[in-house]
C-alpha cells in the first residue's frame, strides 16, 4: 500500500473513476487523498443541486458525475469493511431508492463486485425499475455482474426477509435518498431506514452515500426514523449540516470526494 505521507492533496488530483489507486487505500489514506476537496468551503442542499445542474449544463454528463461518485462510494466501502475485518465475511447489501442516488448505489455495487466482493443490492421502490435515466443504465448493468444479486423491495413482508439475515453483511449502504429530500418518510423507504437501524444494532457497520437518508444537509436535523451512519461519502465539497452537532453524530465519519463539477459550475 501506498503510505499516506506521499498521496497527493491537490485539486488536480485524478477523478475517483480515473484513479487506479483508489482499492489500495485505507480510510485514512482515502482522507488525505481527498484533503483538497473537504478543506472547500461547505454549502447546503440548494446550492448542491445548482453545482450539479449547472456542471451538466457546461457539458458535464450526468452518469460521468455519477460514475465518480459511486466509485468514491465503492473505495470507501471497501476500505471500511476492511479497516474494520469484516471483508469478505458477508455480502455487502446496498439499500438503494429509485433516484440519482440509489443510482450511486448501484456504480458503487459494481465496483465493488468487479474487486471480487460480493453483493446483494435492493431497489428499495413501489416501481419495479428506478426513475431517473442514469440510474436505470446503472441498475441495468448489474444483470452482467455474477457478484451482484439485485432484488426488489417494496412490501413490508419483503424487507422483513431481507432483514432476516442482515446481521450476516459485512457492511450495510444507505443510497435510499440524497440531499433534496424532505419531510416524513414513506413505505418503503421508512421500513428501509428501520432495517438499516437493525443492523446497526447487530453491530454492522452503516455506509451513507452523499448523506444519511432524512438528514437535512443543510442544517443537520433529522426527520423520525433516520439514518444514523459510522461514515458518510457525500460529494464535491462539505456540506453545513454535518458541522452541526446533530448532523455530525448522524453521519459519523465524513470523506469528501471530487466528482468533477468544474468551477465554473461552482457559486456555492
Amino acid at each position: 500500500m501506498k503510505p499516506a505521507a506521499t498521496l497527493p492533496t491537490r485539486d488536480d488530483a485524478p477523478l475517483p473513476a480515473d484513479d487506479p489507486t483508489l482499492f489500495t487505500l485505507d480510510l485514512r489514506g482515502l482522507r488525505r487523498h481527498w484533503a483538497a476537496t473537504a478543506a472547500r468551503s461547505a454549502i447546503g442542499a440548494e446550492a448542491m443541486t445548482g453545482a450539479d445542474i449547472r456542471a451538466q449544463a457546461f457539458g458535464v454528463p450526468g452518469e460521468r458525475l455519477m460514475e465518480h461518485a459511486g466509485t468514491a462510494v465503492a473505495a470507501a466501502i471497501r476500505a471500511l469493511a476492511d479497516d474494520t475485518g469484516r471483508l469478505g465475511k458477508g455480502p455487502i447489501l446496498v439499500l438503494c431508492g429509485p433516484g440519482n442516488n440509489g443510482g450511486d448505489g448501484f456504480v458503487a455495487a459494481r465496483h465493488l463486485a468487479q474487486a471480487g466482493i460480493d453483493v446483494i443490492v435492493a431497489l428499495v421502490a413501489t416501481e419495479s425499475r428506478p426513475a431517473t435515466p442514469n440510474a436505470v443504465r446503472n441498475w441495468d448493468r448489474l444483470a452482467a455482474e455474477s457478484r451482484v444479486t439485485r432484488v426488489h423491495v417494496v412490501t413490508a413482508r419483503e424487507l422483513v426477509i431481507l432483514a432476516a439475515d442482515v446481521d450476516r453483511a459485512a457492511v450495510v449502504v444507505d443510497a435510499l435518498l440524497g440531499t433534496g429530500v424532505s419531510g416524513v418518510l414513506r413505505e418503503p423507504i421508512r421500513g428501509a431506514v428501520e432495517l438499516i437501524a437493525k443492523a446497526r444494532v447487530h453491530g454492522v457497520p452503516i455506509v451513507a452515500v452523499d448523506t444519511p437518508t432524512a438528514v437535512d444537509v443543510s442544517s443537520g436535523d433529522p426527520s423520525d426514523p433516520v439514518v444514523q451512519a459510522d461514515l458518510t461519502v457525500t460529494f464535491h465539497r462539505p456540506k453545513t449540516g454535518f458541522l452541526t452537532r446533530r448532523g455530525a453524530a448522524l453521519a459519523g465519519k465524513v470523506l469528501v470526494a471530487p466528482i468533477g463539477i468544474p468551477p465554473e459550475a461552482d457559486r456555492g
